[in-house]
């Protein structure tokens, strides 16, 4: 789960990074009860998942009313790299000295948490020519290698007594929140030698939320999908028309991933998994229906612990209710697939003996139908 800057920006100010003043919004009138609190001038942010906002001019100054008159409405509509605005951090602007970047990671590779840093911040850290890389074990880092890293970014005197502060609390962050990245850039020295978070991202390990509820408040997540996770299964939406359905994250997303390759468009993922019932699978079943996009059911499933007799049960009586009334392309192997492909036969379910032709017979009959 990647938090959004102003999310990420609380988690520091719960562990006492320092942010500069700010406040989110998600219409213009909000934001102009806040632009009021902040005094012009300030800075406003898109609020979504992925870089590069400030070079697709998702990030600007402000400096009066009327600017912000057109500004704020134009970032609220503004798409980078196809993700949508989410809301808007209004934030007071920053008298920059220098800039630093700062981040740990879980290095999967190395398998341990890796500090990254550098004298230069505000830009991708891969363009950087002079990182500063510290193993450190499972994410402690104590104030001797902060030391060590604040001097070899050139930093002294209070810069370097906050920073050594700032790579602690990230660390702790990073270790009590499980998160995969926590990432600070800029990281800013002001011109009272104040150092300063001038961005922030986190990203948490999606396998221990379960730990974590109080991170629940930051996830995005819809009403179907909230509805799956309490009936025990995982689905995601997506934008296409053809629900993609199996059991075992691995096969589903390997699915989706050939569904795409070849033209598809996928509308869901949807991991039924290992401890699938005749019900759930028909609440499955329910949730795609009520996905306006959806076009044709993809269904790849291997019968093991599941068995495929399971899933065709809450087929035929999603069929008998009403509650679906789709093309289905399946391809159903292992228990009792024989007995399911029988008991589908004459529904809209349409049986195949590999994925890749379950696949294409998908994707034709969607094409054909617009």
């Amino acid at each position: 789960m990647r938090l959004l800057e102003y999310q990420a920006k609380s988690l520091f100010a719960d562990y006492g990074i320092p942010i500069p003043k700010g406040l989110t919004s998600v219409d213009i009138e909000q934001g102009r009860k806040d632009a009021a609190v902040l005094g012009f001038p300030f800075v406003i942010k898109a609020q979504m998942a992925v870089g590069g906002r400030g070079k697709a001019g998702a990030i600007q100054k402000c400096q009066n009313a009327d600017e912000f008159e057109l500004k704020y409405p134009d970032i609220m509509q503004k798409v980078v790299k196809g993700e949508k605005t989410k809301a808007i951090l209004l934030e007071k602007m920053a008298d920059i000295k220098k800039e630093l970047y700062l981040s740990l990671f879980l290095n999967r590779g190395k398998r341990c948490y890796t500090i990254i840093a550098s004298g230069e911040g505000g830009v991708e850290i891969e363009s950087v020519k002079n990182q500063i890389i510290h193993e450190v074990g499972l994410g402690n880092v104590d104030a001797k290698t902060a030391e060590e890293v604040g001097k070899q970014m050139g930093l002294k005197d209070k810069p370097l007594t906050q920073f050594i502060d700032i790579l602690q609390k990230l660390a702790k962050i990073t270790i009590e929140k499980e998160a995969e990245l926590a990432e600070i850039n800029p990281l800013a020295v002001l011109g009272d030698d104040s150092v300063v978070a001038l961005d922030g991202k986190v990203i948490i390990d999606d396998n221990a939320m379960f730990r974590h509820d109080e991170l629940r408040k930051f996830q995005e997540v819809s009403e179907l999908e909230e509805r799956a996770e309490k009936s025990g299964f995982s689905l995601v939406e997506l934008d296409g028309n053809i629900a993609v359905v199996g059991n075992g994250a691995g096969l589903v997303m390997s699915t989706l991933d050939m569904l795409s390759d070849n033209g598809g468009k996928p509308a869901c993922f949807l991991d039924v998994g290992g401890g699938a019932t005749t019900e759930t699978v028909y609440e499955a079943l329910t949730l795609i229906s009520k996905m306006k996009k959806v076009r044709g059911i993809l269904v790849n499933l291997y019968g093991g612990i599941v068995k495929t007799t399971t899933v065709a049960t809450a087929f035929i009586k999603a069929y008998d209710d009403k509650i679906i009334d789709l093309p289905v392309f399946a391809r159903m192997s292992g228990a009792e697939a024989d007995k399911s492909k029988e008991m589908l036969k004459g529904s809209r379910t349409k049986m195949f003996d590999t994925i890749e032709e379950a696949i294409n017979a998908a994707v034709i009959e969607m094409n054909k139908n617009g």
